[in-house]
């Protein structure tokens, strides 16, 4: 079956418009769900929509409405809703373009991939993935989709392009309150060198493969021991807590020093040192004898 495409729509960069469609780049196909189960008769518990007063109600009366006070609302039909006019729900307009790196990943919100809706669209389409591709540069327009505005950017990605939907300012909290305690000083050359180090030794592409989501994992295990055990409560042992480390400088310098080897001992840590002999204790002086009295 056929992917079904989330929007559709042009992309328009002045005079220029190139038909799209925008496809989601990720699901939740991964993830596990579970139910709430009514447990004495095993049952899937349900949900109804309820008015007090009334009781259950159905859903071809139910409207949407916006507390404008304490218990008064401005009801909206969804048609109404539907007729806002916005240009941006058929048409994606590239209002600016900016540094590829120039975008704070933390605006960054969810990926889709752009496709051209038909092979008239293909030329103006790979022109500018192409001229974005040697400029370095992202595109950056405002989009309406499912019932809200975002503000997107376009990019490059292999044989195509990607489109990214990006938080508005006042949906980021600013970094400084849970920065502000962190002390503003310089960390120790020596340490800063076995770090990098490290960093370097641990290099490498990217490749999302090689990730796995581990709890779901131990889910699915958990899942299937539970189906075999026909009931029975099965609890997994917790590994043991990795002792915490002391923190100062020596130890950071240690545990950079391991890392950088490997995991093997520090070769100072290989033979300890003998311990000290204590000095031995210095006889007592013996008492000058007492003078005769005259």
């Amino acid at each position: 079956m056929a992917a079904r495409a989330y929007w559709q729509g042009q992309i328009r960069l002045a005079l220029v418009s190139i038909p799209v469609e925008i496809y989601n780049a990720t699901g939740s196909s991964a993830q596990i769900a579970f139910h709430q189960i009514h447990e004495p008769s095993g049952k899937r518990i349900r949900y109804e929509k309820v008015v007090p007063g009334v009781g259950p109600v159905d859903a071809d009366d139910i409207v949407k409405g916006y507390e404008v006070s304490k218990g008064n609302y401005v009801l909206l039909e969804q048609d109404e809703i539907d007729a806002v006019k916005l240009e941006s729900k058929r048409t994606l307009e590239l209002i600016q373009f900016v540094d590829a790196d120039a975008i704070d990943v933390i605006y960054f919100e969810k990926p889709y991939y752009v496709v051209p809706a038909d092979e008239l669209a293909e030329q103006a389409y790979i022109v500018l993935r192409d001229a974005l591709r040697r400029t370095k540069k992202v595109g950056l327009g405002q989009l309406a989709m499912r019932g809200r505005e975002y503000v997107v950017s376009l990019k490059p990605c292999g044989r195509g392009m990607v489109l990214e939907t990006l938080r508005y300012a006042d949906e980021v909290r600013k970094a400084q309150g849970f920065f502000r305690d962190i002390p503003d000083s310089k960390p120790d050359a020596d340490l800063l060198d076995l770090a990098e180090t490290l960093i370097e030794k641990k290099s490498g592409t990217f490749d999302a493969g090689e990730f796995h989501d581990r709890y779901v994992d131990a889910l699915k295990s958990l899942i299937e021991k539970k189906r075999k055990a026909k009931g029975r409560k099965i609890i997994e042992e917790e590994a043991e807590e990795a002792p915490r480390a002391k923190g100062n400088v020596i130890d950071l310098m240690a545990a950079l020093k391991k890392s950088v080897e490997g995991g093997r001992p520090a070769a100072s840590e290989k033979k300890a040192a003998p311990a000290r002999k204590a000095p031995a204790k210095k006889p007592a002086a013996a008492k000058a004898p007492a003078r005769k009295r005259a």
